[in-house]
């Protein structure tokens, strides 16, 4: 069985994370999304929230599981028997910092591969950042997160209310 990990911070997720899952899941008989607490990062959402909003997003896409970790990305790979990981690239920046975090990964687990996903043009724009952003100005995110979440994500962030 080929297993894919989709890790990321999903905060929050949106369509261009959805983009990629849905596209991922066709390349693998399963993919884990996996939500990364990362220490750096003061989140918005908390990694339940994130956990809750990518199983209710990923619903329909029976060969995608969702699930959390902290750690090396290299160890937690290995210990789901993942083949690889997946990265959504929307330009070059992205890459040069997800090409050194390849690089690194092979090296801590060289049996493993990163598969790159463009994301597509529609979404090259968006970030979980910018979504952030709209939301706590009480902007309209329709375009930018799923249905399914679109509520909970300005219930917490508009403080235009």
């Amino acid at each position: 069985m080929r297993i894919g990990v989709y890790p990321g911070s999903f905060d929050p997720a949106t369509y261009g994370h959805l983009d990629i899952i849905r596209r991922a899941s066709r390349l693998f008989d399963k993919l884990i999304v996996a939500a990364m607490i990362n220490g750096e990062k003061k989140s918005a959402f908390t990694m339940e929230e994130k956990v809750d909003f990518l199983k209710r997003m990923t619903q329909d896409i029976p060969n995608v599981e969702v699930e959390s970790f902290s750690g090396l990305l290299a160890d937690y790979v290995r210990e789901k028997k993942a083949c690889a990981i997946v990265k959504g690239l929307r330009a070059v920046s992205d890459f040069e910092y997800e090409f050194q975090m390849a690089l690194a990964n092979k090296k801590l687990n060289p049996e493993l591969d990163t598969v790159f996903l463009m994301t597509e043009q529609k979404y090259l724009f968006l970030s979980s950042t910018i979504v952030r952003d709209i939301a706590r100005h009480g902007g309209d995110i329709t375009e930018l997160v799923p249905e399914e979440i679109r509520e909970d994500i300005m219930n917490k962030l508009d403080q235009t209310n």
